[in-house]
């Protein structure tokens, strides 16, 4: 009771990807057999992309410094007033040209201002799109993982790396954890295919360990395979697979 009350406890850091090694590996079999920790998964995977919108973006220091500079070093402006009828000369001159630096300077400041607040707006929209990417991938993969007819097979690549693949033919996707993955060699990287009775057909890319969701419908594929490609990814395998996993019936 007490080992089933431990793993228990792992679900948290499981959904945030936290998990590696043999704890990884022991949630992962022991997620299979659970059906109450299949139940709360989807909402530990929910709440784990829900905090993502609490992070604040803020802008380099070197910004904050230059804007408050520039705000000492800038003249504030007198009130506009009628320039006399009998204004001439050289002081008259002056006067002008004093008064269009203090525009321009005004106007700098203002526009640098301004782009401060459109890079704050564009950092912050950005981030609240990766939270809406972070919460949907979740979502999916929770889908496959606690669907009722999921099914699990694991394999190990020849550098020792663990791969587990899960399964659910109704819904027709598929989910590749991987731990212990070492990082593709430079202008390299991992590509993961549906194997359609022999033959191939992409289904995503591997960046590193942790949960992928395949691209693609499982449709007739009879296994799930991973090649070290060029950067970018091929029509077609250029090598034999690293490591091969036949689906469940």
């Amino acid at each position: 009771m007490k080992h089933d009350d431990e793993l228990h406890a792992l679900i948290g850091a499981y959904a945030l990807d936290a998990l590696t090694g043999d704890e990884h590996d022991r949630f992962t079999r022991h997620l299979r057999d659970c059906e109450a920790c299949r139940a709360e998964l989807p909402g530990f995977l929910d709440t784990a992309g829900r905090l993502a919108t609490a992070v604040a973006h803020t802008p380099p220091e070197h910004l904050r410094e230059a804007v408050l500079h520039r705000i000492d070093s800038v003249r504030r402006l007198p009130p506009r007033v009628p320039e006399p009828a009998t204004s001439t000369g050289m002081f008259a001159l002056a006067r002008g040209k004093a008064w269009r630096f203090g525009i321009a300077a005004g106007i700098a400041t203002v526009a640098f201002l301004g782009g401060v607040t459109v890079w704050e707006g564009r950092q912050a929209e950005q981030a609240h799109e990766q939270a809406l990417r972070l919460d949907s991938r979740n979502r999916d993969l929770s889908a496959v993982i606690t669907a009722p007819d999921a099914r699990t097979v694991r394999g190990a690549f020849d550098t020792g790396a663990i791969a587990t693949l899960v399964t659910s033919r109704e819904r027709g996707r598929a989910v590749v954890i991987t731990d212990r993955l070492a990082p593709a060699p430079q202008g390299r990287t991992y590509q993961l295919w549906f194997s359609d009775g022999g033959t191939m057909r992409p289904a995503g890319h591997l960046d590193q360990s942790g949960a992928v969701l395949l691209t693609g419908d499982i449709g007739a594929a009879t296994a799930v395979g991973v090649t070290l490609e060029p950067a970018g990814g091929s029509p077609r395998p250029t090598g034999s697979p690293l490591l091969l996993l036949s689906l469940p019936a």
